[in-house]
């Protein structure tokens, strides 16, 4: 049975667990320079544009996610549906990673949002992550098309009610 996931708001007390999180090797894989990225999640919290969650398994923090309003930098997206928010996440245990809990726990989240009236939820992860592409298919969203983002081509995927 899977875990119940719940979805607590970061804050600032989380920023230690989250910088040991960005150091770990399965993260920095994707994730980019531990300390470049410290400073832009850190610095997000003050963000409005931006919902920031850890994400627990029962009672145990294992993830990062965040949720954002679509802005200009991010208008490599195209035209979406007005309302429409981006996720992106990570899973910061190491002894959590390959367990099927990615797809789980983003399942989770995006249902919940689209119950509560978002018409669309759009991520763009590196198509060379093949964890990370799975695990968003198994969470429901579909391969739309590639685009540019700030970060380098990323493959934009949808997941609608």
């Amino acid at each position: 049975m899977a875990p119940a996931y719940t979805f607590r708001p970061m804050t600032t007390a989380d920023l230690p667990m989250i910088r040991r999180w960005l150091g770990e090797a399965h993260v920095r894989e994707w994730w980019g320079d531990p300390d470049e990225q410290f400073a832009l999640v850190s610095g997000d919290l003050i963000e409005p544009a931006i919902d920031q969650f850890i994400v627990l398994a029962g009672d145990k923090p294992f993830g990062y996610l965040q949720c954002y309003r679509l802005t200009a930098w991010n208008t490599g997206f195209g035209p979406q549906p007005e309302g429409t928010r981006g996720i992106d996440q990570f899973i910061g245990e190491s002894d959590m990673i390959a367990r099927g809990l990615g797809s789980t726990f983003i399942r989770a989240f995006v249902d919940e949002q689209l119950r509560n009236g978002l018409p669309r939820i759009v991520t763009d992860p590196d198509p060379l992550n093949q964890r990370a592409v799975r695990a968003y298919e198994k969470a429901g969203f579909i391969r739309d098309r590639m685009v540019e983002t700030p970060d380098g081509p990323a493959l934009l995927m949808v997941r609608e009610p």
